[in-house]
């Protein structure tokens, strides 16, 4: 018998049971609440972050200067920003090789623009995801080095000892954030959080976080000799921020604030590419963690999953209004060919999964010629259904090219990466949320066997399936815009630091309307004289919809998040409703 969850609510409309606060988080808030006089719900949310009372105000008012740590403290950071500065002052020739996804990206563009603004071009290589794969490879750092003084690999090149062998004639520095492994590749520095031989109380910074504390790095050097310091590095915030956002970097610590301040930066709209793809997704908004990781990011990544690699990066890094117009018509023309790619792959994937059963540690599912700019996409789509780590993977010519999501607290990269050492697949690696994997067509269901056990012990599938986190129960008089903004200071909300989420018990519905095909407009009231302004998008693909629609005078216990909704001039709170119960 399933244990009765928040509210009494073990089984809502969308079969979930609804988990409350633990009795520490309750006791620290309430503390919180008494110490130091914020709202209650807002306690809440800060006790569930692990912030302590004394911290409280200082957390909701992050300062990069206070959080930025020593670049000095990663390995090869000083080698590598002194090189890289001896190019600038040479003028080298400098290519920048980066991944294809929006880390990579952006990762280049903060080099690209950075050196422009010391009047330096340099060469930017993305590789093909079908053709090259990931990360460098002999061929194209060869050609390289040939013409250059100087590669920059970032997002990528820890694991790449080969390839950067064949750099004959070119140094090589590594900027990369993906987990090393025993041994480092033969470049001049390897800057990577993620290497075996750091501490790892950096491992959260994506590629982009990497590369701008080397260009903090630089610019402390470039003080201390006395020179012209460079272009303005808060400037460039935008691009860590889309970056960290998209790759679904923890928003905790620094990159807290790299985001904040990113969307600060984001808002004035003063770099082409961003403001271009800003207005071909139709943002009317201030941008938020939401825009990056589902408006913009997409596109950009578009490029690289089935059009040409480098369309994201020559976007972020242009500083023509025109140019960065057609890029980015061409970038949306493309994400939208790959939404029709992927919802063909994903139905066929959630068949197969749900037929090898959803409650495993991992979810899986490899089919012939699924399309390998999608597979990641529909391992996310996956592991949202279920609540498990999730690999898809596309098979051609007898190699199956994967790759994989993963949920909080579960290694994925790491647990991949050991399927590389113990031989059952080519290739493999990533970071913990996320990884890729190359293997052959008949070692699949072995290593995904392998896979799913070496994620077992790390406690995956423990986990409800059907669990919803509440953060704590208000009745509709306590949503205030006041309340929703002071939320909104904890933020920004994102993966590690999950968005709140507030139920409010024993609502009926006053007004019901069906929007489009999927969603559903609803006025609540607690019988009080209060109400609640609320959507709920998607309701129809599960028996929320119907019900609510269909309420006949019924009672409803609701949970989702708050917001405030900008309509025709007019600013009001309005829930975001996710789930609701009879009471």
């Amino acid at each position: 018998m399933m244990e009765a969850g928040f509210l009494g609510v073990s089984a809502s409309l969308t079969g979930r049971r609804w988990v409350g606060p633990g009795i520490e988080i309750e006791r620290a808030s309430e503390a919180m609440a008494q110490a130091t006089a914020l709202p209650r719900p807002l306690c809440q949310v800060l006790a569930r972050r692990g912030v302590p009372p004394a911290e409280a105000m200082a957390f909701l008012t992050p300062k990069l200067a206070d959080l930025l740590p020593d670049p000095r403290r990663l390995r090869d950071m000083e080698v590598a920003a002194r090189r890289f500065l001896a190019a600038v002052k040479r003028r080298e020739r400098i290519a920048v090789f980066a991944d294809y996804d929006v880390d990579g990206g952006s990762s280049a563009a903060l080099l690209l623009v950075w050196l422009r603004g010391m009047g330096l071009t340099a060469t930017l290589y993305i590789p093909d995801r079908i053709d090259e794969g990931y990360g460098p490879n002999v061929e194209a750092m060869s050609m390289l080095a040939a013409n250059h003084d100087l590669i920059v690999c970032v997002d990528c090149g820890t694991l790449s000892h080969e390839p950067i062998a064949a750099a004959k004639g070119a140094d090589v520095i590594v900027l990369d954030h993906h987990l090393g492994g025993e041994t480092l590749p033969p470049a001049l520095a390897v800057v990577n959080p993620n290497r075996q031989d750091e501490e790892g109380d950096l491992g959260h910074l994506c590629a982009a976080g990497v590369v701008f504390l080397m260009l903090v790095e630089a610019r402390r050097q470039l003080r201390v000799a006395g020179q012209p310091t460079g272009p303005d590095l808060m400037a460039l915030l935008d691009l860590v921020a889309l970056a960290t956002v998209a790759d679904v970097a923890p928003l905790i610590g620094v990159n807290r604030a790299l985001v904040r301040q990113g969307l600060t930066v984001m808002a004035r709209r003063e770099r082409p590419g961003l403001v271009a793809l800003a207005d071909v997704s139709r943002m009317d908004t201030a941008p938020t963690p939401y825009h990056l990781g589902f408006l913009l990011g997409p596109r950009v990544n578009a490029g690289g999953r089935i059009g040409k690699a480098d369309l994201g990066a020559r976007l972020l890094a242009t500083d023509s209004e025109a140019e960065a117009q057609g890029l980015a018509a061409r970038l949306d023309q493309l994400n939208t060919e790959r939404r029709e790619i992927e919802e063909a792959v994903r139905l066929s994937a959630l068949a197969q999964a749900e037929d090898r059963g959803l409650e495993a540690p991992l979810v899986w599912a490899a089919g012939e010629g699924w399309h390998p700019g999608v597979v990641g996409i529909v391992a996310a789509r996956l592991k949202e259904s279920a609540n498990r780590p999730a690999v898809v993977i596309g098979v051609e010519n007898g190699i199956g090219k994967g790759s994989g999501r993963s949920v909080a607290g579960v290694d994925l990269g790491a647990a991949i990466q050991r399927l590389a050492a113990e031989g059952l697949v080519l290739k493999g690696g990533g970071h913990r949320m996320a990884a890729g994997l190359t293997v052959a067509e008949d070692r699949i269901e072995a290593a995904m066997e392998r896979l799913s056990e070496l994620l077992a012990r790390q406690g995956a599938g423990t986990g409800g399936a059907a669990d919803l986190r509440i953060d704590g129960a208000l009745m509709p008089g306590a949503a205030t815009p006041e309340l929703v903004a002071q939320v909104e200071q904890a933020g920004p909300y994102g993966a590690g630091a999950s968005a709140p989420r507030f139920a409010f018990p024993e609502l009926r519905v006053s007004f019901a309307k069906k929007v489009g095909e999927k969603h559903l407009k609803l006025v609540l009231h607690d019988g009080g004289g209060q109400k609640l302004d609320t959507i709920a998008f998607g309701a129809f693909d599960s028996d929320l919809g119907p019900r609510l629609l269909e309420h006949a005078g019924a009672r409803f216990h609701v949970a989702g998040r708050l917001e405030i909704n900008t309509w025709g001039g007019r600013s009001q709170v309005q829930l975001r409703l996710e789930d609701a119960a009879e009471a």
